[in-house]
């Protein structure tokens, strides 16, 4: 396999559980069964895989950049459409930045950079799904 084609499998473990192991080899419990909620559903991993993708994109930028960042964290809100497939139509990325002097022009350049070149699961979500994206820095 080339280095731009990928593997995954996804295992029954039964009763509505799965294993997907990535192509890296990692391995992580799916379950879709609604009230249980004993690991996250397929939908719930796609938000992360939002957040996750540009938060490492941010942290770099923010790093080059020689900002001093004590801590950062993303929360990721959704909206799912009513109709099937119940694809989520409304996607928000909220970078929540701590440090000390971090520049604002800094935070919004690395996430724009993010979000219109380098991240790419952002970039598969967008044609079904509005990304908006807002931050805040607080000073510690």
């Amino acid at each position: 396999m080339s280095e731009n084609n990928y593997r995954t499998t996804i295992h029954y473990a039964r009763d509505e559980f799965f294993i997907g192991t990535s192509p890296s080899g990692h391995a992580i419990t799916v379950d879709t069964k609604g009230d249980r909620h004993s690991a996250p559903t397929p939908m719930e991993l796609l938000l992360i895989a939002v957040g996750s993708c540009t938060a490492v994109d941010v942290v770099s930028i923010l790093e080059k950049k020689r900002q001093i960042v004590t801590d950062y964290k993303i929360e990721v809100t959704a909206e799912r459409r009513d109709e099937h497939p119940r694809s989520y139509k409304k996607i928000n990325v909220h970078h929540i930045v701590y440090g000390r002097n971090v520049s604002e022009q800094a935070v919004e350049q690395a996430i724009k950079l993010s979000d219109e070149k380098y991240c790419s699961v952002a970039a598969t979500v967008r044609p079904t799904a509005e990304i908006t994206t807002s931050f805040e820095i607080i000073e510690n």
